[in-house]
């Protein structure tokens, strides 16, 4: 071709034409896919992080998370104990729908597996109970769809990290999507905290044992250090991919157990209603594993195309630690067993330091992660929970369009017995079915101190219906009288 023959207009079509099929067939100059992070500790409660209040724990580098994105002040577990709300999470259903509304039984428990392998069904009780109760779960049934399934198809690869609850080997975290699990069993909290994470003279060869696929390897080592170190090997294993972390810390819960130099300097701190060493030395090794999981998405230059969600199964357990100004904790139907921190890193999302009192719970995860993966919700399954990402690209201005949260918990375990709840805006019932109702207006009255019920019966039974409604709706299971209550 001469100078004669040159076109420059058609010379920049031909340019523009090619980069676009590069761009829309090759994937030149596509965003890279986001990765996902859940960091979810067990029993850590609502005011056991400084950034929340505390002034005994300490917490830099979940401080730090939530001056980097944003921490939710109304933010809820789905249950007062741990099975149900890792089931609500992992699927984004309520406990009432899935079946799992109690803490599920680890075989050394009891937890026995049936030879037709089916979950126990029907009823439970006692000559001296009012109501008979639906037999729990004891596991989470594989036909769910679990967030590592969910991402699955579009090229993630996961990882479950420490404490899993949600059955036997049958229904271990790589029977329900994860390419890889370290910990993850039917343990509710492990052993021994301090490698190789058994207890020698126990009489269950389980427990003697140590944690299912959580091998010893390093004797004496910290448990939470442990997982770190499981989380940073997998970041760094495939950084080039989209990826999932699930990381699922065993800490807080029992055995309190902790590194004996960090306890050592909580001994000398001033004692606040929060006073145990060993718990704080706990919280700090938490503190001190997202701290590990965020600096290596740093070193990567990963960290701003990850979103990090960190949160509890349930809230603070009462002795280890304090959950005022809530009332109670892990277990009770009160804000101090169902309240949990919830930070939400997005960046170039979320502005940092953002802080919301939109009041949200489990079953909100996984469709925040489908939308903000770009990813249709599972098909013909029914998806309780509201997606996050209006509310979090809005800096939490925009509300998620849902009048109420439910809670289930048709189980005797603390007086008055078996309840459910639902919040709506400021107001909470709690249906006490073998006491009661209790009705509470947060707003005012963070602590419940004030029982409303008897002064507004017309706004009880407003409530009510639409409780007892939900459950209905969801198929959950109820209490029924017990026809051998003397």
């Amino acid at each position: 071709m001469n100078d004669a023959d040159f076109n420059p207009l058609q010379s920049m079509k031909v340019f523009f034409s090619t980069t676009l099929f590069l761009f829309l067939v090759l994937g030149v100059g596509a965003a890279k896919p986001l990765n996902f992070v859940l960091i979810l500790v067990d029993d850590l409660g609502w005011m056991d992080l400084s950034c929340q209040g505390s002034k005994y724990y300490e917490t830099p580098h979940l401080d730090r998370l939530a001056s980097e994105g944003m921490r939710f002040t109304d933010a809820y577990a789905a249950c007062a104990v741990c099975s149900p709300t890792r089931a609500a999470v992992q699927t984004g259903r309520y406990p009432g729908r899935l079946g799992v509304t109690d803490w599920i039984r680890s075989r050394f428990q009891g937890g026995i597996i049936p030879a037709d392998k089916k979950n126990p069904s029907g009823y439970t009780g006692g000559r001296n109970r009012k109501f008979l109760v639906p037999k729990n779960a004891l596991w989470m049934e594989p036909s769910e769809v679990t967030i590592a399934e969910l991402l699955k198809p579009a090229g993630y690869v996961s990882c479950h990290i420490g404490k899993w609850h949600l059955g036997a080997d049958a229904w271990y975290p790589q029977k329900q999507g994860y390419d890889f699990n370290f910990g993850g069993c039917d343990y509710g909290q492990p052993p021994n905290y301090f490698d190789p994470f058994s207890q020698p003279k126990h009489r269950h060869a389980m427990i003697r044992a140590g944690i299912p696929h959580l091998p010893g390897r390093k004797k004496g080592q910290y448990l939470s250090d442990r997982e770190a170190e499981e989380a940073v090997a997998f970041i760094e294993k495939h950084k080039e991919q989209p990826f999932f972390l699930n990381m699922d810390n065993y800490a807080v819960h029992t055995p309190i157990q902790a590194k004996a130099e960090v306890t050592a300097k909580y001994e000398k701190k001033p004692k606040t209603n929060q006073k145990s060493a060993k718990y704080a030395a706990m919280v700090e090794s938490v503190d001190d594993c997202a701290g590990r999981i965020m600096e290596t998405l740093e070193k990567h230059d990963i960290a701003d195309r990850t979103v990090i969600i960190f949160t509890s199964d349930n809230g603070g357990l009462q002795g280890p630690t304090n959950n005022a100004p809530l009332r109670s904790g892990k277990g009770y139907a009160y804000e101090g067993g169902i309240r949990v921190p919830l930070i939400i890193k997005w960046p170039g999302v979320v502005k940092a330091g953002a802080t919301s009192a939109e009041p949200v719970t489990s079953v909100d995860y996984l469709p925040t992660i489908a939308e903000a993966a770009r990813l249709d919700l599972p098909k013909d399954v029914e998806i309780d929970g509201s997606s996050l990402v209006g509310h979090l690209r809005s800096g939490g201005k925009e509300p998620l369009k849902r009048e109420a949260i439910y809670w289930h918990f048709p189980h005797y375990r603390h007086n008055p017995g078996p309840y459910s709840i639902i919040r709506e805006g400021p107001w909470k019932l709690i249906h006490f079915y073998d006491g009661p109702m209790e009705l509470y207006n947060l707003e005012d009255d963070l602590g419940e101190k004030k029982n409303l019920a008897s002064a507004m019966p017309a706004k009880v039974k407003e409530l009510d219906a639409r409780l007892l409604a939900h459950l209905k709706s969801i198929g959950a299971k109820m209490p029924k009288p017990n026809p051998d209550k003397k």
